[in-house]
């Protein structure tokens, strides 16, 4: 599976911006999908990850409440909603696939398998 992230921009502090990640292949729909972000200095950290039914979702404290993730198979594109931004949310923003059909959602980077190529996200003061 190949991932194509969109979306990012320039946005002011508790402002709202949406992100997608398009992927071409047959096979979205059985993966679960992750965002993970990297600012810079610092390692990349999970942000939101969702099954490959869409049904379940997990979210990282720093997000909770402010950022949805959700997905269309039939699109084969996964999105994230992120509303209330912070300056601290600045960061490259990039997508990930998990071959994995279980209900279990990981936040560890290093269990995904495919990324996107990463969309720049700046949230002014």
């Amino acid at each position: 599976v190949q991932l194509q992230a969109s979306g990012g921009g320039l946005v002011q502090a508790g402002g709202s911006l949406r992100l997608s990640c398009a992927s071409p292949g047959r096979a979205f729909s059985r993966y679960v999908m992750g965002w993970f972000r990297q600012a810079p200095g610092l390692e990349r950290e999970f942000v939101a990850a969702i099954t490959s039914s869409g049904v379940r979702t997990y979210y990282a404290d720093s997000v909770k409440g402010r950022f949805i993730i959700s997905r269309d198979n039939a699109k084969r594109t996964v999105y994230l909603q992120m509303s209330s931004l912070k300056t601290e949310d600045m960061a490259v923003y990039y997508c990930a696939a998990r071959d994995y059909s279980g209900s279990y959602l990981s936040g560890r980077a290093d269990e995904y398998d495919v990324w996107g190529q990463g969309t720049l996200v700046t949230v002014s003061s």
